[in-house]
């Protein structure tokens, strides 16, 4: 009777476990598997704004090659981004907030900010370089039509 209790409550905890363990990879998965977009809007990680311009095989290997590390340096700078804002709300919750401090927060967000920026200008102007008269007027009228869409005005956040 012992021995079979023993056997059913190891079931009912491995069970769990397992329940668990595949709850918290699927919410990891369903949380990476997008990449947000120097506008705001969240993609998947395997879609690029430029497969839109039905451009030949090899301009878009060419320009995944140059896009995947730029967009994980972006979502570095982003992670850093998200760090430095909390940190500065946390430093304004403070009974005595610390003035001086906070200000050196806000340059060193606005430094990011800027080298985020100037990043996604010199990709773009690569990816240009990549394409024709005729792609490149498509290209910036996606990405026209991306920043108006998302009405973005700041950076975009990390969530």
């Amino acid at each position: 009777m012992r021995n079979s209790t023993l056997r059913y409550l190891l079931l009912v905890s491995v069970l769990l476990n397992l329940t668990i363990v595949g709850t918290a990879g699927y919410r990891y998965y369903q949380h990476n598997d997008k990449w947000t977009s120097p506008f705001g809007h969240r993609l998947p990680r395997d879609r690029f704004l430029f497969e839109e311009l039905a451009l030949a095989p090899r301009q878009v290997e060419a320009l995944k090659k140059k896009t995947v590390p730029f967009r994980a340096e972006l979502d570095r700078q982003r992670t850093h981004i998200a760090e430095n804002r909390r940190e500065l709300v946390a430093m304004m919750r403070r009974d005595n907030p610390d003035l001086p401090a906070i200000r050196a927060l806000i340059f060193e967000l606005s430094v990011r900010q800027e080298e985020m920026q100037q990043r996604v200008a010199a990709h773009m102007l690569e990816v240009k370089t990549l394409l024709n008269k005729e792609e490149q007027q498509r290209f910036f009228d996606l990405i026209e039509n991306a920043m108006s869409k998302g009405k973005m005005t700041g950076c975009p956040s990390v969530e």
